[in-house]
């Protein structure tokens, strides 16, 4: 059920908020908003129109909230759509949100353990190290001088967070009424499942869990490190792990004076990424510059340092192995079987016709093969590819949206990091390998060693099933040779 009054009062305010940030132009782009937009006119502004755009737009995410500053944070990474000056302020959402007071959080502490803060840390700093828009860390001491971060949800943002989800669920609600794509795209679906997503980042726990799960994923790699996570410290809105001493992923000039190998970073960065989306089938989907740190003592050697586990993703074995298809065709050019897998999976209505889709797919995909991400606008190769779904009214698949999202920062990652790369020379290793271990005799051997038991328990039973079945042939057999009374 779909409340009423405060997603339009939410709507109110956010109409507000860009009034008063001098963003006039973003109430006449969006149509709902328009019919109030004269209230606010006369209302004094809190900053005025010569303050350059892209504070405006900065200021107003903060205020506006969580689930703003987070969408603020996937553009920051997105450089070739956005003019320098914005994307250098929405760079500052990854980790210049403003903190709430320290004593706050020692509050918030002591509630959560019900004793004092002393007592549980050998040492504990008020001061924040850094603040984000559903929660802040403070850097401690453990009882044996382990240097840990502290993790606390920010106050009030679970109630925060569902006034603009309601207003995601009306506005979804009046799209999948009124809006002729709303077949196609799922709005509904699409908010439903970016609320899951968002509520499983409120609870600190399940972040806990996350990151232990990627730390026994990498737990040999040489191509990521992972931190350690205290448990005994875990509450759901408090999250204590081994704090990381390392080189933020954009501060590039420091990297470089330390003579870092950029380009084995930036493929190490790719080789990571697939590895986590098909080898565990478990990968990081909140990978913004503010939560990726470099370990370079060996600088020809670099490892990255993740944290912030809040959002993962998974896929199930079915999409899996589309998408596994689809990339390793991709690769290979192979647009016919782009086109019949897209058939196959039902994702594209019966009675396409396949030689159709493949040309439309080529003539999109063929002009970026052998360049380089510099010269590669992922959001136009998606833009291009989207108007050949809603040609031929492909179905938006509301479960791909985490890795869409992925996709977008590892390429804004890796154009800041190293424009040169060359994302297809270092993939399709990966994926053959994957596709290899799926299919080739070490995935038949691994399928024999899981099914073990159950062929133990089949070849146990087999005597006495060929015994009986015997025994029913012979007695079939005299009961044939009966002469007939």
């Amino acid at each position: 059920m779909i409340h009423r009054r405060r997603p339009l009062g939410r709507v109110f305010r956010i109409q507000r908020i860009l009034v008063r940030y001098g963003l006039d132009e973003v109430i006449d782009a969006v149509h709902f908003l328009r019919p109030l937009r004269f209230l606010f006119f006369l209302a004094p502004r809190k900053v005025d129109r010569s303050t350059p755009l892209g504070v405006r737009i900065r200021l107003a995410l903060e205020e506006l909230g969580p689930i703003f500053v987070k969408f603020g944070q996937a553009l920051s990474t997105r450089r070739d759509l956005l003019p320098p000056d914005i994307a250098d302020e929405l760079a500052k959402l990854q980790d210049l949100v403003p903190p709430f007071p320290g004593e706050q959080a020692v509050s918030i502490l002591e509630a959560a353990y019900e004793q004092p803060v002393t007592e549980v840390f050998k040492r504990f700093d008020v001061e924040p190290h850094a603040a984000a828009s559903i929660a802040q860390v403070h850097t401690a001491a453990l009882d044996d001088d382990t240097e840990v971060i502290v993790k606390l949800l920010r106050p009030g943002v679970e109630e925060q967070i569902e006034r603009d989800l309601e207003v995601l669920r009306w506005m979804a609600e009046l799209a999948d009424r009124y809006w002729s794509l709303a077949d196609r795209l799922h709005p509904l679906e699409l908010v439903a499942e970016y609320e899951k997503t968002i509520i499983d980042e409120l609870d600190l726990m399940r972040e806990a869990a996350n990151t232990a799960q990627l730390k026994r994923n990498f737990g040999d790699s040489e191509l990521l490190y992972v931190p350690d996570i205290y448990y005994d410290y875990c509450r759901p809105e408090v999250m204590v792990q081994e704090r990381i001493f390392g080189v933020p992923i954009s501060d590039m000039q420091t990297l470089l004076d330390a003579g870092t190998n950029i380009q084995r970073l930036a493929e190490n960065g790719v080789e990571i990424f697939f590895t986590q989306v098909f080898r565990h089938n478990f990968f990081h989907a909140d990978m913004h510059p503010g939560n990726i740190f470099v370990i370079h003592t060996d600088p020809q050697r670099p490892k990255y340092a993740a944290v912030d586990f809040g959002i993962v993703g998974t896929l199930s074995p079915e999409d899996q192995k589309y998408l596994a298809h689809n990339f390793l065709a991709f690769f290979d050019r192979d647009y016919h079987r782009i086109a019949k897998l897209h058939l196959d999976s039902g994702w594209v209505p019966e009675g396409t016709r396949v030689d159709q889709l493949e040309t439309a797919v080529r003539t999109v995909c063929e002009p970026i093969f052998n360049k380089p991400l510099s010269e590669i606008s992922f959001a136009q190769l998606l833009m291009r590819l989207f108007r050949v779904a809603q040609r031929f009214d492909v179905e938006v698949q509301p479960q791909m949206i985490l890795l869409h999202k992925t996709l977008f920062n590892i390429e804004g990652l890796g154009r800041e990091l190293y424009p040169q790369l060359d994302l297809w020379k270092t993939a399709h290793p990966v994926m053959k390998r994957w596709m290899n271990e799926q299919v080739g005799p070490r995935a038949i051997l691994e399928d024999l060693r899981q099914n073990l038991p159950q062929l133990r328990g089949i070849l146990k039973e087999l005597p006495v099933v060929l015994h009986n079945l015997a025994a029913f042939l012979e007695k079939a057999a005299k009961d044939d040779r009966k002469p007939e009374e």
